[in-house]
C-alpha cells in the first residue's frame, strides 16, 4: 500500500509538471509576431490581394508583395497580359531626384495611380505627380482643385433645379431664374424635412445641437422628388460621460438618440412625396416608422413610380409596394412573413425587363425569387438546399444576375462560397469551380471579376477571370506563408460534429502554439460569437492567423458555429431565436467532442472570450454553465438584450418583450458566478451603451461575487491604438494567470 501511495503521489507530481507551463519572455514574443499587423506582407505575403480598377476601364492595378518588397504590377484589357505597371527603379531615381529625398524602388508607397497612353499620375507623400512612361520624366502634378459640393443641397438630374432646407422645411430653387419655391410649411426644430437620423450622432449635454444631415432624392427625370420627416420630439436617448480629455476635469456628458427593445419614445421616420412640376406633396399609405423600420425604396424609370419598402415592427412582415404618384394608386408586390425574424430580405427591380428580384428565406434557404410586374406573379428563381449570400453584380441589360452562394456543391465545406450566374429564367451556372472560398470584385461594366480564393489550409491565389465565362484569364498573386512556416506555423485544424439537435453538422477550427507538444497537457479556449446574423468558421486562408498569437502562449484556441448562427438553412439559424441563452450548447458539446478525441486537450480547464455579441456569449457561459466555463474575459458586451439597441434584440430575442429577455439575461444570472470573469467595455461605446456591464457588475457586487472590472475610458465599440494593445495584454495575461497558473509578464515588446 506504501509503495502504491508513492507510486499515486509520483503520478500526480509529474501529471503536474506536464500541465505547468512556465511562460516566458520568448512565448510573448511568438504571440506577438503573429499578430496580424505583424504577418500581414512582413512574414506572409498575398494573402488578400486589393486590386484596383483604372477608371477609364482599360485594365487594373495592384500591389504583389514579397520578402524583398513591394512591387507595382498590372493587366491592360486589351491583351490581358500581366506587366510590371512601372520600372520601379528608375522611378525612385526620378523621385529622389525631384525630391531630394531617398526613394528605395522595393518600397514605394504610391496611391491614386491612373494610366494613360505612355503617362501615369500617381500620389506620393502627399503630393501629386505625372510621369512619362517613356523617358521616365517626372514633374508636380498640380493638385486639381474639385468645386466643392454643398452638403446641404442636391441638384437634380437635368441640373434645372437645387433642393435645399431652410427653417428645417425643405425647398427648390431654378437654376435658370432662381426662382424659390417651398415644398413643405409645417417643419420645425426636432420635426424636420429632408434631415435623417444619425447612427452616431453623438451631442454634448442633454440639450447640445445634433449633427446637421441632409437628404432627398430625386427620380431620374427630374419630376419627382423623395425625402424623409425625422420626428426627434418625443425621442428619448442615452448617455455616456466622457473622462478622457485631459484639459477637462469635469466628465463632460454626451448624448445620442437610440430606443431600446420595446420603446415607443424613439425617433419617428415619414417618408414625403413631391411633384416638381406642381410642387405639392403627394400623400401616400406608406407608414410612420421608427428610426428602426422605416420606409427604403427607390424611384423606377417610369416617372412618378417608386419602389418602397418597409419591416413591420419585430420584423416578421416586410412589404415592398409599388407606389404610382401619378394616379396615386399602391401595389403589394412582395409581402414576406415569417415566425421568426427576417434579417436577410433584399430586393433590386429591372425595369428594362419588367421585373422585381428578392432575396429570401421564405423557403427555408435564403433565394432568389421573381416576381413578374406585367402579371404580379411570384415564383422561386433558384433552387433549394443552399444559401444566396449577396448579389455582386446585376446585369440588367441580359438579365443575369452574379452572385456568391454556400453550400451548393455537395463536395465543399458549406460555408466556402463560389460565384454564380442565374438568368431571369432561373438557369444557374457555376462561375469558379475551384472548391475553396471566393470573394469577388466586379469591373463596374461588369465584364471582368477578380476572384480571391482559399481555404484555411489552401493559400490564397488571386486571378483576373471572364465573367461571362468564368475563364481565368491570368493569375495576379499567390500567397507566400514560407517564412511563417519556417517558424513552426501550421494552418488550424478544421473538425466537425454533430449538434445539439443530433442530426446536423457542425463544423469548427482549432489553433495549437506553434511548439506544441502532444506529450502535455493544454487548457482550451472559445473564441466566441453566436450572434445569429453571421458565422466565425475561418473560411479563407487569411483567418488561419486568427488565434495564433494566443495560441503561442499556451493554450488550444477553438473556434465553432453551433445551430442558430446564419449562413445555413433558416432552421438552423431559427434555433436561436427567443432562445440566445442556449446558443453555447453546441460550444460544449464541441469541446468535450476534442476533448475524447484528442488526449493533449484539458476539459477541466476551459476559457472563453468574445466581443460584443461575443462579450455577452462570455458572460452567458460563466453564469450559464459555470461548472464548464472556468475562465472568460467579456468585452464591449451587450449583458441585457433590454439595455441593447432596438434592431438587433427584436430581430432575434423578438418584440414585443416578453420574459426570455429576462431569463436571457446575464444580469440577472449573476449569482450564479464560479470562474473567474473579466469584464472590459469602452467608456463612449455608443453602439452598445456600457450601462449593461456597469449594471451586471452591481449584480455581482450584491451576490458578492468575485470579478475584474476595466473600463477604457475613451474607446468606442472598437478599441483602437494604445488601447487595443492593452486590452490584449489584459486579455491574454488573464489567461495566463487564471487558467494556466502561471505568473504572466507584463513589459514586453510589441513590435
Amino acid at each position: 500500500m506504501k509503495q502504491l501511495y508513492f507510486f499515486i503521489i509520483v503520478l500526480s507530481l509529474s501529471i503536474g509538471s506536464i500541465q505547468a507551463q512556465k511562460v516566458t519572455q520568448d512565448d510573448y514574443k511568438r504571440a506577438v509576431s503573429y499578430m496580424y499587423s505583424n504577418i500581414y506582407n512582413k512574414t506572409a505575403f498575398n494573402l488578400n490581394t486589393q486590386v484596383n480598377w483604372f477608371k477609364d476601364s482599360s485594365g487594373i492595378w495592384f500591389i504583389d508583395y514579397s520578402k524583398l518588397g513591394k512591387s507595382y504590377k498590372t493587366v491592360a484589357f486589351k491583351n490581358e497580359k500581366l506587366e510590371s505597371l512601372f520600372d520601379h527603379k528608375k522611378l525612385a531615381e526620378a523621385l529622389k531626384e525631384l525630391t531630394n529625398k531617398p526613394f528605395d524602388a522595393n518600397h514605394l508607397s504610391l496611391s491614386n495611380l491612373e494610366k494613360a497612353p505612355k503617362r501615369l499620375t500617381f500620389s506620393s507623400e502627399g503630393q501629386d505627380y505625372e510621369l512619362n512612361l517613356r523617358t521616365y520624366d517626372l514633374k508636380v502634378k498640380p493638385s486639381e482643385k474639385k468645386k466643392e459640393e454643398n452638403a446641404f443641397e442636391s441638384k437634380s438630374p437635368d441640373g434645372n433645379w437645387i433642393a435645399y432646407t431652410k427653417d428645417y422645411n425643405l425647398f427648390i430653387k431654378s437654376t435658370v431664374d432662381e426662382e424659390e419655391h417651398q415644398l413643405s410649411v409645417d417643419g420645425k426644430k426636432d420635426y424636420e424635412y429632408a434631415t435623417y437620423y444619425g447612427w452616431d450622432d453623438i451631442m454634448e449635454g442633454e440639450n447640445g445641437e445634433r449633427q446637421k444631415h441632409f437628404s432627398v432624392n430625386w427620380s431620374e427625370d427630374s419630376k419627382w422628388i423623395s425625402t424623409r420627416i425625422a420626428d426627434f420630439r418625443t425621442a428619448e436617448k442615452m448617455y455616456l460621460l466622457d473622462y478622457s480629455i485631459d484639459s477637462l476635469y469635469k466628465p463632460k456628458l454626451l448624448s445620442y438618440y437610440r430606443g431600446s427593445p420595446g420603446d415607443t419614445t424613439m425617433v419617428k421616420i415619414t417618408p414625403v412625396f413631391y411633384n416638381v412640376e406642381t410642387k405639392k406633396e403627394v400623400k401616400t399609405t406608406l407608414p410612420t416608422g421608427t428610426h428602426i423600420n422605416s420606409v427604403s425604396g427607390d424611384w423606377s424609370k417610369t416617372s412618378g413610380v417608386f419602389y418602397a419598402r418597409y419591416p413591420e415592427r419585430g420584423y416578421l412582415k416586410e412589404y415592398v409596394k409599388r407606389m404610382d404618384l401619378n394616379s396615386n394608386t399602391e401595389q403589394i408586390l412582395v409581402e414576406e412573413t415569417s415566425n421568426t425574424g427576417i434579417d436577410n430580405f433584399e430586393f433590386v427591380v429591372v425595369d428594362d425587363k419588367q421585373k422585381l428580384i428578392f432575396l429570401s428565406g421564405r423557403t427555408g434557404w435564403r433565394q432568389f425569387h421573381i416576381v413578374d410586374l406585367k402579371t404580379n406573379i411570384t415564383s422561386l428563381l433558384t433552387g433549394d438546399g443552399y444559401y444566396i449570400n449577396s448579389i455582386e453584380h446585376l446585369d440588367k441589360k441580359n438579365g443575369i444576375i452574379y452572385f456568391l452562394a454556400s453550400g451548393k456543391e455537395t463536395n465543399n465545406n458549406p460555408y466556402h462560397q463560389q460565384l454564380y450566374k442565374v438568368d431571369f429564367n432561373g438557369k444557374v451556372t457555376l462561375l469558379t469551380p475551384e472548391l475553396a472560398h471566393h470573394q469577388v470584385d466586379f469591373s463596374e461594366d461588369g465584364k471582368y471579376f477578380v476572384d480571391t480564393y482559399s481555404t484555411v489550409s489552401i493559400s490564397t491565389t488571386t486571378v483576373l477571370r471572364e465573367a461571362t465565362s468564368g475563364n481565368v484569364l491570368t493569375t495576379l498573386t499567390n500567397a507566400n506563408t514560407d517564412e511563417a512556416m519556417s517558424k513552426g506555423w501550421k494552418a488550424p485544424e478544421v473538425f466537425e460534429l454533430i449538434a445539439k439537435d443530433g442530426k446536423t453538422t457542425i463544423y469548427g477550427a482549432l489553433w495549437k502554439p506553434t511548439n506544441f507538444d502532444a506529450s502535455k497537457l493544454y487548457p482550451i479556449i472559445d473564441a466566441t460569437y453566436t450572434g445569429p446574423h453571421t458565422q466565425v468558421f475561418p473560411k479563407s486562408f487569411n483567418q488561419g492567423f486568427r488565434n495564433q498569437s494566443l495560441a503561442e502562449l499556451g493554450f488550444v484556441v477553438m473556434v465553432v458555429d453551433g445551430l442558430g448562427t446564419s449562413g445555413r438553412s433558416k432552421e438552423f439559424q431559427d434555433h436561436s431565436y427567443k432562445n440566445m441563452q442556449n446558443n453555447l450548447e453546441d460550444h460544449v458539446l464541441a469541446i468535450k467532442y476534442l476533448g475524447d478525441k484528442y488526449s493533449w486537450i484539458d476539459t477541466e480547464k476551459v476559457g472563453i472570450f468574445g466581443h460584443s455579441a461575443g462579450g455577452y456569449d462570455t458572460g452567458r457561459a460563466m453564469l450559464g454553465f459555470p461548472d464548464f466555463y472556468k475562465v472568460g474575459v467579456a468585452s464591449s458586451a451587450d449583458h441585457d438584450f433590454r439595455m441593447e439597441k432596438a434592431w438587433w434584440p427584436e430581430m432575434y430575442q423578438g418584440w414585443p418583450v416578453d420574459d426570455t429577455y429576462e431569463s436571457v439575461s446575464n444580469i440577472t444570472n449573476a449569482k450564479n458566478l464560479k470562474g473567474k470573469l473579466l469584464l472590459v467595455h469602452g467608456g463612449l461605446d455608443e453602439n452598445v451603451n456600457p450601462s449593461a456591464t456597469f449594471k451586471l457588475a452591481e449584480a455581482l457586487i450584491k451576490a458578492d461575487k468575485e470579478f475584474d472590472l476595466l473600463i477604457l475610458p475613451s474607446q468606442r465599440h472598437g478599441y483602437q491604438g494604445d488601447h487595443r494593445k492593452y486590452f490584449t495584454k489584459k486579455r491574454w495575461n488573464y489567461f495566463v494567470e487564471h487558467l494556466l497558473n502561471q505568473t504572466p509578464i507584463w513589459n514586453f515588446e510589441w513590435e
